[in-house]
């Protein structure tokens, strides 16, 4: 299997890059082949911006979406952003890594989304590619992040509400839009208060999570 690895934290020495390391060990492990894009390594930039396409459908009034849907068909995206789309076309599994920010993922993570999985590469309305005739259909995806508060507050009727139905946004209406499979989250919840035998169980508990895929 071909594994895309998106990861999103900006410590190094991070529980999250524990985790980001405990993953692909286990992948290259099984014998899957992966490329990881670690954004702010990267220091992916993520802003939608009318530079990002190299020739202009119209130059004097910028619309992404129709840029986009002309860039998918001559090629005409910036390099950074067709770095990362090959990647995508490459990958048969997607995993986001990122810590929950204000109940989603961090803003560099939601930029990538914007600039890769751009109209005419992932979905077109205006030949009605979308759920189950996505333009990534036959990819999986699957998210793991940290929370800082408890399970219980990020719980149906708890303080934040569902975590899973804030991310509904992002697993139903793209990653589901442009046809891919989404596969249960990894959550590790109260991640800034764990103790490191705790830390440490979290972690195998990963790395099974991602052995069995």
């Amino acid at each position: 299997m071909k594994v895309l690895y998106i990861f999103a934290h900006p410590e190094p020495k991070s529980f999250n890059a524990a985790m980001k390391d405990t993953a692909i060990a286990a992948l290259k492990g099984k014998g899957h082949e992966v490329k990881l894009s670690d954004l702010y390594a990267m220091e992916f930039n993520p802003v939608l911006k009318a530079s990002d396409f190299t020739e202009r459908k119209n130059p004097d009034l910028f619309n992404a979406f129709l840029e986009a849907i002309k860039a998918s068909k001559t090629g005409a995206f910036s390099s950074d952003i067709k770095e990362e789309m090959e990647k995508v076309e490459w990958a048969d599994l997607l995993i986001f890594q990122f810590p929950i920010y204000f109940t989603t993922m961090p803003a560099i993570m939601k930029g990538w989304i914007d600039r890769v999985l751009a109209p005419g590469f992932g979905f077109n309305p205006i030949t009605s590619s979308a759920y189950d005739t996505g333009l990534l259909k036959g990819k999986s995806v699957m998210l793991a992040f940290t929370t800082g508060a408890p399970k219980e507050m990020y719980s149906e009727g708890g303080a934040h509400g569902d975590i899973h139905r804030h991310l509904e946004s992002v697993t139903h209406c793209v990653f589901e839009y442009m046809g891919m499979k989404v596969l249960p989250s990894f959550i590790v919840y109260e991640a800034s208060a764990m103790k490191q035998e705790k830390g440490t169980e979290e972690l195998e508990r990963y790395k099974k999570r991602i052995s069995e895929l």
